[in-house]
């Protein structure tokens, strides 16, 4: 949590954001003069400490926008019912979804496995390809159109599924597909932040407008756009081949190389993400 906002500088009717790193570029739409928000730590990040401070400056805002978070996150307070419940009575709670969107990389996957806090190196996403060449269940190098089409149903069904209990959805915003609605898999682009944080406000009573950042937002990594996924969707994008990461380019073998010396470092790792993707595998093998 920044140091430099202390609790006697605070601006009166400051708003908080929270949830993971994409609650940030959020918190940046809707921050304006007469709508101020304070910056705090992705929930994965916070200490003990944070999460006390936090939950002081809930006790003095005017809003809370969270992601749906599960009760002691991390053996902290951090559930979204737990924020909620140090807000003023005044205050207004909104629920946003997590984005997660496969329809433009559909073999990349972010995944987490109980008891392996580590991340892999170069890229934190996994290619479904290269986990399961490495356990000999090759997939398809590329999907046809359908294959591309279902896969963005999936995700699409995924989402929907958890915007039930959420006040403001986003997967009506996933179409028309275009590269810079997705980054990655859960780096959504300008073309959703806007619209999202103009639902937001709405949901919050604000007659306000979403505050244009002037740049691209959660663009310091870009996945490859291949060539296959492009034709499927008709795209007026180009093709991209290489990994765009803090603006260098990285070759895709390059990636795999590197993730394939660290599963073999990470067994565990290779065994909870070979049952999760099973019906992946399965889906797509060669």
């Amino acid at each position: 949590m920044s140091t430099a906002q202390r609790d006697h500088e605070l601006p009166d009717g400051f708003g908080v954001v929270v949830g993971n790193c994409q609650a940030e570029s959020l918190r940046i739409v809707l921050d304006a003069p007469d709508r101020p928000t304070v910056r705090v730590p992705a929930v994965h990040e916070m200490t003990a400490a944070d999460a006390e401070r936090l939950h002081a400056l809930l006790r003095r805002a005017s809003f809370l926008v969270a992601q749906p978070v599960r009760e002691d996150y991390h053996g902290l307070p951090l559930g979204t019912r737990q924020l909620a419940a140090s807000l003023p009575a005044t205050a207004a709670l909104v629920t946003f979804p997590v984005v997660r969107y496969a329809g433009l990389h559909p073999f990349q996957a972010a995944l987490h496995v109980p008891g392996v806090d580590e991340v892999p190196p170069v890229v934190a996403y996994h290619d479904v390809r290269t986990l399961a060449a490495l356990i000999g269940l090759p997939v398809r190098d590329a999907l046809d159109r359908e294959g591309v089409l279902a896969t963005a149903d999936d995700s699409l069904a995924e989402l929907r599924r958890r915007e039930q209990d959420i006040d403001v959805a986003v997967s009506d915003l996933l179409h028309p597909t275009s590269a810079e609605l997705m980054r990655t898999v859960n780096h959504p682009g300008n073309p959703i932040w806007m619209p999202l944080g103009e639902r937001v406000l709405d949901a919050l009573g604000d007659a306000g407008e979403p505050t244009d950042p002037g740049r691209p937002l959660l663009n310091s990594v870009r996945a490859p756009l291949e060539p296959w996924v492009v034709d499927a969707w008709g795209l007026s994008d180009e093709p991209h081949p290489h990994w765009l990461v803090g603006g260098v380019e990285i070759d895709p073998a390059e990636v795999a190389e590197a993730h394939i010396a660290w599963y073999r470092r990470h067994p565990l790792f290779v065994e909870g993400a070979t049952t999760r993707l099973r019906a992946t595998f399965a889906r797509w093998r060669s």
